[in-house]
């Protein structure tokens, strides 16, 4: 551990050697980006010169130190007084399992940004699309006449996809949650969605399920945006086929 660091875009070494004679830890070719996060930070200054450094230049920390993880070599400041963020180090086998983490992260740091920014939140686990095909099935029934319905009922099927997609991936009999969704939606339990802890159905406005509903309204709209799109074509909607669809009269 150092109680001092400097940080360059462009060190040479006289610079090293200069600092290092002082016990000041000095880190070369440091990315403008990173310097400010920095200064940030710490509450210092970027100098283009170290002749007139005064103490209000200078930024603080509890702790700093460089450490070994892996194959490469990080500098941590803890305990800075004005840092408002921190940094994740995400370690993986994989350049695509931490390209994957890196993802889930980012998603789920988003989530609870817009949870912060927008109060309305509702219940997770397939139970929002569930209840809006159920209505959709209702409404379908009683409101649309004719041919018309298989439209709104095909629609309303398809969100069942999100639920269905859920229980896939952890490993659940998707068939039979799904139907014990349905009955419970039609009992009026708007909340019913996926247990993951006991693979059923349960409340997840009570089991703390949440999401916001910001991002459901705007899936919502995707979706029914797409649909519109393609329901608007009046024509053929794609004539890519490759070889083998050719061979066996099957166009894609």
């Amino acid at each position: 551990m150092c109680p001092w660091f400097a940080a360059f875009w462009h060190p040479t070494n006289i610079t090293y050697r200069y600092f290092a004679d002082r016990d000041v830890f000095c880190a070369g070719r440091v990315s403008s980006d990173d310097l400010e996060r920095v200064v940030q930070a710490t509450g210092g200054s970027i100098s283009s010169t170290c002749s007139d450094i005064q103490p209000q230049h200078l930024g603080t920390c509890e702790k700093f130190e460089e450490r070994q993880i892996g194959g490469e070599r990080f500098n941590f400041f803890e305990g800075c007084p004005a840092a408002k963020t921190c940094t994740l180090v995400l370690r993986g086998g994989a350049e695509q399992f931490i390209a994957e983490a890196e993802r889930s992260l980012h998603d789920a740091i988003m989530i609870v940004k817009r949870a912060i920014r927008h109060n309305t939140i509702v219940a997770g686990g397939g139970a929002c699309e569930m209840e809006v095909s159920a209505f959709l099935h209702k409404y379908a029934d009683t409101n649309i006449p004719r041919k018309q319905q298989a439209i709104v009922k095909s629609f309303a099927k398809a969100l069942e996809i999100i639920p269905r997609q859920l229980c896939d991936n952890a490993g659940f009999d998707a068939t039979n949650i799904l139907t014990q969704l349905r009955v419970e939606h039609r009992k009026g339990n708007i909340w019913a969605g996926v247990d993951f802890d006991n693979e059923g159905v349960r409340n997840n406005m009570e089991a703390f399920v949440w999401e916001p509903a910001l991002v459901k309204v705007n899936a919502i709209q995707a979706a029914v945006e797409a649909s519109c799109l393609i329901l608007s074509v009046d024509e053929t909607i794609s004539k890519f086929f490759s070889p083998l669809c050719l061979r066996s009269r099957i166009y894609i």
